[in-house]
């Protein structure tokens, strides 16, 4: 039996637009690695996936594709994400003789069904025998340590790389939701597009990222916070530098994070009035990539008038949730959705 165990494993993935994470049962978190491949388009074999690829993003030449596979939370290329899966899988700190026997995958809120069979189908033909789905939501809950299955109401706010999902979770199951295409990808958006009319600059994405890691703001600061970024020059070709300041970020941002906030006001009107009541003593969790722009805690929590908390480690929250699943299992069975048809490994 100890042999099986140590062969036939289960596993959780949060497969995100913008990074994968992968939490082995026994082991914890395994990968953590940006959703990118590269691909030469000449032999159509893939050359590198997650950090290593993401390095090469506006550096390779023409015959070298860096692409992301998802977008906006959604598999866009259903082959690249089966292989970029199957590659996630052999990192060297799992074992490759591993067999994964149940894997457990988040998804957003708004999947479709084929979009949903889409998911399934890729973890199969990347090497996992039985899938089930889980909403993003809820294991992100979980994993920030909230009462999910008590009767009073969970406020989760999940902002990602492709989408920002809000739920309200009560029993086990998300009461209200709202899945937005307004998230980390759209805030880089944002910033390229400021940068290009404010200082009629071109820069890449890699580039705007790293401006709002390093000087973006929700919310007007004490501290001042600028960089210097480098692009071409609309006018004349030309490299330039510009320095771009948090009060540049915020103003790029703006839009974007009232059309999340205005969202949370949303889910919170359509919520039933006893779980209204939940939400303002138990408070909204933020969890997610975007929850390290600084001062967004404040934003929605002065917006919306409910105390709003950054859960620890955000950017690990729904892969720690996941991995309370895979750990154990039957306990958590109610919270996931049955494989759609039964699904075997040819040996």
């Amino acid at each position: 039996m100890n042999f099986f165990n140590r062969i036939f494993k289960d596993i959780g993935i949060d497969l995100g637009t913008a990074n994968s994470l992968v939490y082995l049962k026994g082991e914890g978190i395994v990968v953590n690695e940006p959703t990118v491949a590269a691909v030469n388009v000449k032999t159509n074999k893939m050359l590198a996936v997650g950090d290593e690829a993401k390095k090469m993003m506006g550096r390779t030449p023409a015959h070298i594709n860096v692409v992301r596979p998802l977008v906006a939370g959604v598999i866009s290329d259903f082959d690249m994400t089966q292989e970029y899966l199957r590659a996630l899988l052999k990192r060297p700190r799992t074992n490759p003789i591993l067999s994964y026997r149940r894997a457990i995958l988040a998804t957003p809120n708004n999947l479709t069904e084929v979009e949903r069979k889409s998911v399934e189908d890729a973890a199969v033909n990347a090497g996992c025998s039985k899938v089930f789905l889980v909403e993003s939501p809820t294991a992100a809950a979980l994993g920030a340590g909230m009462p999910i299955s008590d009767p009073g109401a969970s406020l989760i706010i999940d902002i990602g790389g492709g989408t920002t999902d809000i739920a309200v979770i009560s029993l086990g199951g998300t009461v209200v939701s709202r899945t937005l295409k307004v998230a980390g990808d759209r805030f880089n958006e944002d910033i390229m597009r400021f940068v290009r009319d404010e200082f009629r600059l071109a820069i890449g994405e890699p580039t705007a990222e790293f401006a709002k890691i390093t000087a973006g703001s929700a919310i007007p600061m004490d501290t001042r916070l600028e960089v210097p970024i480098r692009g071409r020059d609309y006018a004349s070709g030309l490299p330039k530098e510009v320095t771009i300041k948090n009060t540049h970020v915020r103003a790029a941002l703006a839009k974007s994070l009232q059309t999340i906030v205005d969202s949370v006001h949303e889910v919170i009107e359509e919520a039933p009035p006893e779980l209204v009541g939940d939400i303002l003593r138990n408070g909204i969790y933020i969890c997610g990539g975007g929850a390290m722009l600084r001062g967004i805690d404040r934003l929605i929590g002065e917006d919306v008038g409910v105390p709003v908390w950054i859960v620890e480690n955000p950017l690990t929250c729904v892969a720690r949730g996941l991995g309370m699943m895979v750990d154990n299992f039957d306990a958590y069975r109610g919270l996931l959705n049955h494989p759609p048809k039964p699904l075997s490994i040819n040996l």
